[in-house]
């Protein structure tokens, strides 16, 4: 049991079957085809201090890309993007375990101990790596970087200032965060409460996701120096959520509703809005009850408490990574779907009301990893066609600067 984690959260639910399930990120094709807006789904949980139902608003249906440029080109295996108040950006690169700085189409490794370390104690295997990257909410002195990296004993998030355009010394804010080849999570964020989330997967192993006492399969949440957040379901241990397969995007709207996205293992790719001690089935369910194809038989979602995903997809149309959360949508980055994925928002409603998934980029620019919004009100999106599973073109990867109306 991890050192700060002792008791289980309300809503943890013990696993009645176990699973035996190929573990594989972007698994074979599914038969079923289309994205799908369930109905609205069962719920369960406290929702996030902060957090409402989404105001009322005109559900934008469709929108179209207006234009497309390069912010960067050349990037080896990019994964995480952080924007500097400058202007510039910090880009993790997944395998060679390098955080470079983009400024004015260029990218450049930053140098200093902490990078130092990063390169000799970070082991890249599958799809672990260096990966997530966030800013603390510090406007005061030089930037707190943290990151979330994979390392011979797990994975873990560790932090660093970036004073002069260097990163200090590596300190650890929460380590024994389950790893392997593949599922290892890795996004993290800070919320609207200033609280840092990061996003866990099963590292392979899926009851991890609904034993309280294993940081796998989870969504965290703690203070920037890696304690259990206040407010917490169980205040002893940083979990927020659980029964997640491999959560790999995070994000809050306007109004501070949390979003994420998780990958499916053979049937369904989810978009969540998660809520404080809420269980999100796997590996009792994938997606909706119907054609889950790794979910146990006769669970009945309403009974067992388990929240269902606001949108589906299968997974050859999606596997989707980051997101991002405007004020009239979510936009979700797809890997092996090789598109973004727009879901409309609408409202009022609890959950939020969502309108159908809408196709953007599709083909366009191969696999995509991540995508953030700018200062601009334009999207930043990350390729990943060099990660070992892509068909790299000229120039990959980059990232695209894109324009929607």
């Amino acid at each position: 049991m991890h050192p700060r984690m002792r008791t289980a959260p309300p809503h943890a639910l013990t696993v009645a079957v176990l699973l035996a399930l190929a573990a594989c990120t972007e698994p074979a094709p599914s038969s079923t085809s289309g994205p799908v807006v369930p109905p609205r789904p069962s719920s369960t949980g406290s929702p996030d201090p902060g957090a409402g139902t989404t105001d009322a608003r005109e559900v934008v249906p469709e929108v179209e890309v207006t234009g497309m440029s390069d912010v960067v080109t050349g990037l080896d295996a990019p994964w995480g993007v952080a924007l500097l108040p400058d202007g510039d950006a910090l880009v993790t690169l997944r395998d060679s375990a390098q955080v470079v700085r983009v400024s004015d189409g260029t990218a450049t490794p930053v140098g200093g101990a902490g990078a130092r370390e990063l390169v000799e104690g970070t082991r890249s295997r599958g799809e672990g790596g260096l990966l997530g990257i966030a800013l603390a909410p510090d406007p005061a002195g030089p930037p707190t970087v943290h990151l979330y990296r994979t390392t011979p004993r797990g994975n873990e998030v560790v932090s660093a200032r970036l004073v002069d355009g260097e990163l200090s010394g590596l300190d650890v804010v929460l380590d024994g965060i389950p790893a392997s080849g593949n599922h290892n999570g890795g996004r993290i964020a800070f919320g609207p409460d200033g609280m840092l989330y990061i996003a866990t997967g099963d590292a392979g192993l899926p009851s991890r996701a609904q034993d309280p006492d294993d940081l796998g399969g989870k969504i965290l949440r703690v203070t920037p120096d890696g304690d259990p957040a206040p407010g917490n379901p169980d205040p002893d241990s940083p979990v927020w959520s659980l029964g997640h397969r491999n959560v790999q995007g995070l994000g809050w709207g306007p109004d501070g509703t949390m979003f994420a996205s998780e990958f499916g293992q053979n049937t369904w790719d989810e978009l969540n809005v998660i809520e404080a001690g809420g269980n999100y089935g796997w590996p009792l369910v994938e997606g909706t009850d119907e054609g889950a194809a790794g979910a146990a038989p006769g669970v009945d979602r309403d009974a067992a408490d388990l929240v269902a995903p606001v949108a589906t997809w299968p997974t050859a149309d999606a596997s989707p990574s980051g997101l991002a959360v405007t004020a009239e949508a979510v936009y979700l980055a797809g890997l092996r779907g090789a598109r973004l994925w727009r879901v409309p928002l609408g409202g009022p409603g609890d959950p939020p009301v969502v309108g159908p998934p809408q196709a953007l980029l599709e083909g366009e620019l191969g696999r995509l990893r991540a995508v953030l919004p700018d200062e601009q009100g334009r999207l930043w999106v990350v390729t990943n066609n060099t990660d070992g599973r892509g068909d790299p073109r000229a120039g990959d990867d980059r990232i695209v600067r894109v324009a929607v109306r």
